[in-house]
């Protein structure tokens, strides 16, 4: 049984291209940032959160980590943003280690999973990829519950090379 101080507060999403997943990757997933916009969001990040990875463009998730830490500020260049190049540095960082990471043939498709999530009932069902519009949300305890078991089930997957 965790104790208090290892038991999870709170389940983040974040929204990432292949590209910022892969730089997160090459940190060896000891670190994550957030937009600076995000800062009420960021300054709610508490050590052993759990954080799910949804992947831009394939519309998968990829894997879940522990936050180690709480936030700080940090202006080293490290992750790209497409929508404000040479700007945006995701200076609201946060330690983290991994849990379990999915390779690319494992992602796990959200839409298999669209009717399980809570978190998606704010827009209408053939909309339900709004939800994943944005950097970093709050998600439902009940969402990563849900998703949890699907991506480790993922992990231990490996497709046939034919």
């Amino acid at each position: 049984m965790p104790t208090p101080e290892e038991t999870p507060q709170n389940a983040w999403l974040i929204v990432t291209s292949p590209e910022n997943f892969e730089t997160t990757q090459n940190l060896g997933f000891t670190v994550q940032g957030v937009k600076s916009r995000h800062r009420k969001k960021a300054q709610q990040i508490r050590p052993n959160d759990k954080v799910i990875y949804y992947i831009t463009g394939l519309q998968s998730l990829a894997g879940i980590v522990t936050v180690t830490s709480s936030y700080y500020e940090d202006q080293t260049p490290l992750w790209q943003c497409k929508s404000r190049p040479g700007e945006e540095v995701y200076p609201l960082r946060f330690h983290i280690a991994p849990e379990v990471i999915l390779t690319p043939e494992q992602y796990l498709p959200v839409i298999d999973v669209v009717d399980q999530l809570d978190y998606l009932k704010k827009w209408p069902k053939e909309h339900w990829r709004l939800g994943f519009q944005g950097n970093i949300h709050l998600w439902p305890w009940h969402d990563y519950e849900a998703v949890r078991p699907k991506i480790l089930s993922q992990a231990g997957k490996t497709k046939s090379k034919v």
